[in-house]
């Protein structure tokens, strides 16, 4: 009986699945042209035109590569649907297309959060030079996004340093002289209101954190503050506030990143308004005047 030759199948020759493609833009004529040029490439792709779609196909299909345009309906949507495929597909390559060149320097800040960027109209051949390499690399395991909230637990103590800092440097601040304490007793109040309302999502800013504002621009009134320097102290807050932020930007949640910061800063428009309304209240009772209660309203 004659034995049976063994086969080695070349590898060269082996059939391989096709790179799977996610293309999410709004506007039609680039998914049309886009998706059929990587088709011709011999890319599987599938292309759809809004978040919810994209949200849809990540949750149920599995892809090695998404293209997302940076505003998909709404400003910044592009980064929605990148946290939701590093989220269920962590291995997935990301890239994010944008057209406005401008958004270079910012882009370059959440490089982490995807695999690189592209300017439209896109330059084909560097699509896909970099489709192929980001595919075949695997992702470095990183730790899970953060929300603001977190992020203020975490650096109280460097925003209270900041902020110690820049409001002795002010030229009209430092003019009023406290001592370290004064400077800073309410503001660890002020953070730790803010990750609450963050974390626990209430309709309205709470009437505990309402009362400590009113209670902050009494205060100040009484240590000689004006109006303006009320003001101006809560921008410096709000500011060493951001900074930590865009410093941190790589390590956050971009998908909720800004819902979180419209209503921190609705938030901290509200105190502010409390402590100038009290502030006013304050100056006008020790005149005696009986209009102070309809003041700043």
């Amino acid at each position: 009986m004659r034995q049976r030759k063994s086969t080695t199948l070349n590898p060269s020759t082996v059939p391989t699945l096709p790179v799977r493609i996610l293309f999410v833009d709004d506007e039609e004529t680039i998914r049309m042209t886009l998706g059929e040029i990587l088709r011709t490439q011999g890319y599987e792709v599938t292309t759809v035109a809004t978040v919810r779609e994209a949200l849809a196909q990540i949750t149920s299909n599995p892809f090695e590569v998404l293209i997302a345009d940076l505003n998909i309906g709404q400003p910044g949507d592009g980064f929605t649907v990148v946290s939701a495929m590093r989220r269920t597909q962590p291995d997935c390559a990301t890239f994010i297309l944008t057209g406005y060149p401008a958004m270079e320097t910012a882009l370059q800040a959440i490089r982490s959060q995807v695999d690189d960027y592209l300017i439209k109209p896109a330059d084909v051949e560097a699509l896909i030079k970099a489709i192929e390499s980001r595919s075949q690399r695997k992702r470095v395991a990183q730790p899970p996004p953060k929300r603001i909230a977190m992020l203020i637990r975490e650096n109280t103590a460097q925003i209270a340093t900041k902020y110690l800092t820049a409001a002795k440097n002010h030229a009209k601040l430092s003019r009023i002289r406290l001592s370290d304490q004064e400077w800073l007793n309410h503001l660890p109040g002020v953070l730790s209101d803010l990750v609450e309302m963050l974390e626990s999502h209430p309709a309205e800013t709470s009437e505990h954190t309402m009362q400590s504002a009113s209670q902050h621009g009494r205060g100040r009134r009484d240590q000689g503050y004006s109006v303006p320097m009320v003001i101006e102290e809560a921008r410096i807050v709000s500011d060493v506030i951001f900074e930590i932020i865009q410093r941190n930007l790589m390590a956050l949640d971009l998908s909720r990143l800004m819902g979180d910061v419209r209503r921190m800063n609705d938030s901290l428009q509200a105190q502010l308004k409390a402590s100038v309304t009290a502030y006013l209240a304050r100056k006008h009772s020790k005149s005696g005047n009986p209009q102070a209660s309809s003041l700043g309203r």
